[in-house]
């Protein structure tokens, strides 16, 4: 029987032109920052490097939400050292959504593609150009990096987050049924257009957000793959997840439920 990803056609519209050359595709990364000054340099390092090692043409759109500790300085310097051509600091007063971050970097962005991910290294640039393979070969709408399948992981976490995020998906995968392994992750690559449709049919905020727009895909038959990913648990600063952020989930769960 073939696979759910073999299955899933992408409609004539949203498959690449005759005669396109690979090479004028363009990545624009998406950095939504909150108190990530320790964490910011090495990772745009790392995203340097990742796509210089590999040819490819990128852009670094940095979405600094007023964050108190001096990170949009350290922006602002890694602009200076890598070019504005390269890395674009577009600030915000203060902290808005995540949802509303990637429509204001998107306003910004000149890719033809997004990539989405955690400034705080739980998410490794290397497995960036795995992501672009695995769009190219089944001209996928959405790549999905899952901690869930293969030899993907989670690294650094205590037993009590791993049951929450273990618990998430779980959950989602009975109810909502969504054709993906991992919901709840934050890495993701998007063709721009895709994106942007399924953050106009998004309404959830915080931690549901990301399941959301997998559940959205599915309701408008974009296809999805996956790439297995290790997710490794912050070095500095404090994680964001807490009993609100949970709550939070349970309520957009059950609203998404009931709605689609």
């Amino acid at each position: 029987m073939a696979s759910k990803e073999a299955r899933r056609t992408p409609p004539k519209s949203r498959r690449r032109p005759e005669g396109r050359d690979p090479r004028q595709d363009k990545y624009s990364v998406l950095l939504p920052t909150y108190n990530e000054r320790e964490n910011l340099p090495l990772i745009v390092w790392l995203l340097v490097k990742s796509f210089s090692e590999s040819e490819i043409n990128y852009e670094i759109i940095i979405i600094d939400d007023g964050s108190p500790d001096g990170t949009r300085d350290v922006a602002e310097q890694l602009e200076k050292i890598y070019g504005s051509d390269r890395i674009l600091l577009r600030p915000r007063e203060k902290k808005l959504g995540l949802g509303t971050a990637y429509i204001h970097g998107m306003k910004h962005a000149t890719g033809n593609y997004i990539i989405i991910m955690d400034a705080d290294l739980s998410h490794h640039p290397k497995f960036i150009p795995e992501f672009i393979r695995k769009q190219k070969e089944g001209n996928f709408d959405i790549v999905s990096g899952t901690r869930y399948k293969g030899n993907g992981g989670v690294y650094g976490w205590d037993l009590k987050r791993k049951l929450i995020s273990r618990g998430a998906n779980f959950i989602t995968q009975i109810l909502l049924r969504p054709g993906a392994s991992d919901l709840t992750g934050s890495f993701r690559l998007y063709r721009k257009e895709v994106l942007q449709k399924l953050i106009e049919k998004c309404v959830s905020k915080g931690y549901v957000f990301q399941m959301e727009m997998i559940v959205r895909a599915r309701q408008l038959n974009y296809s999805v793959g996956e790439v297995p990913i290790s997710f490794v648990d912050r070095v500095y600063g404090e994680s964001k997840l807490g009993g609100n952020e949970i709550v939070s989930f349970l309520k957009g769960l059950l609203t998404l439920f009931a709605t689609t």
